[in-house]
């Protein structure tokens, strides 16, 4: 007797079809079908609430590698200056292998290293066969016993979702499910960004000298005005972009600009580098990212609970000056409604990502 395999979950959990897209960070601040309400929202915000403001901004290449130099206005209006120096390695070498996720290559190596790894350890009296569509690989096991069949398809299950894992994983992506239970692939924010905090360590004294590390308001808050005066790049819209226009947290300090999902990513890494025991999430709504801090809040204090710790939200995006705990209209109103994902990014990392 023979028996046939059904469709890989390859092709199942990383295809874009209508209910399965393969999508990344969220590079627009509204949706094309909100853009009249998100408009009026968007000027009527910036009537009550101040401009981001970066007065300038220069680097220079050095022996050590290039120095930085910023000037801003915080959110109480004074003025603000850093200056750093960023190794080579950090800005050209610590990411160089992440590129665009693209679904089809993805495929094409998963099923490549799930040959290679049946290979090297063949199950006797049943034969494998993979077949590519053009919405994924098929994947068919023959044999005369159907319980060695039935044990092939479990470890074909098992290899395939560990060869998935350690592709993604490697790759700086993750799978992801929105709050409208929409599945895709996204970039691995928190891996990203506890990947560049050794980078930036070296902006934690000067930071300090700013304000107390026993303030965490205080350091948030020059952290927050900071990545807020870096120019906002608008990039492709997340569902269609597969990590394209994203940029990790020094190649941000580098072009100085950055989508929402950039400076998200860069100031977690920041907050990660100053507070290396704070507990954060990174928040998602469509469209649009920000991040949580495990700060008590205080009167009309945008808060989340998520996984027993209560989170004071920010706004890192810009170019609105927001000060901690307090998010544009459309950001709060998707925290009210419970339209948003929250991802843990804790001192111990876990790559879970749940709802609220």
């Amino acid at each position: 007797m023979q028996i046939r395999a059904r469709k890989s979950n390859i092709a199942n959990n990383y295809t874009t079809s209508k209910n399965n897209v393969t999508f990344d960070l969220p590079h627009s601040l509204f949706n094309t079908y909100q853009l009249r309400l998100a408009i009026i929202t968007f000027f009527l915000s910036f009537i009550t609430q101040g401009q981001a403001q970066q007065l300038s901004f220069s680097k220079t290449h050095v022996e050590q590698g290039y120095s930085f130099k910023y000037q801003w206005l915080d959110h109480n209006k004074v003025g603000q200056a850093i200056s750093f120096t960023l190794n080579q390695e950090g800005l050209f070498d610590r990411f160089r292998n992440f590129k665009t996720y693209q679904n089809s290559y993805a495929q094409k190596t998963i099923i490549r290293r799930i040959k290679r790894e049946m290979q090297r350890n063949p199950i006797a009296g049943i034969q494998i066969f993979y077949r590519q569509q053009h919405d994924g690989f098929l994947i068919e096991v023959n044999g005369l016993d159907s319980d060695k069949v039935a044990k092939s398809y479990q470890t074909l299950a098992r290899v395939e979702s560990e060869v998935t894992q350690k592709y993604l994983q490697d790759n700086y992506y993750q799978a992801f499910t929105n709050h409208e239970q929409v599945n895709g692939i996204k970039v691995d924010h928190v891996s990203i960004a506890n990947n560049s905090v050794a980078d930036l360590k070296s902006l934690k004294p000067l930071i300090l000298d700013h304000v107390s590390i026993q303030n965490i308001r205080k350091v948030t808050n020059y952290v927050l005005s900071f990545v807020q005066s870096i120019p906002y790049s608008t990039l492709e819209s997340r569902i269609t972009s597969s990590g394209a226009g994203f940029n990790p947290p020094l190649q941000v300090l580098w072009e100085n600009q950055g989508d929402c999902d950039s400076k998200m990513t860069l100031t977690a890494a920041l907050l990660r580098a100053l507070m290396p025991r704070i507990d954060m999430t990174l928040i998602y709504i469509d469209g649009h990212a920000f991040i949580g801090i495990d700060i008590p809040g205080q009167a009309n204090e945008v808060t989340i609970e998520h996984n027993d710790v209560k989170y004071l939200l920010a706004e890192p995006t810009g170019p609105a000056l927001l000060p901690l705990g307090t998010l544009a209209p459309e950001s709060e109103l998707a925290i009210n409604q419970g339209q948003y994902i929250a991802q843990d990014y804790h001192e111990v990392l876990s790559n879970e990502i749940s709802k609220q």
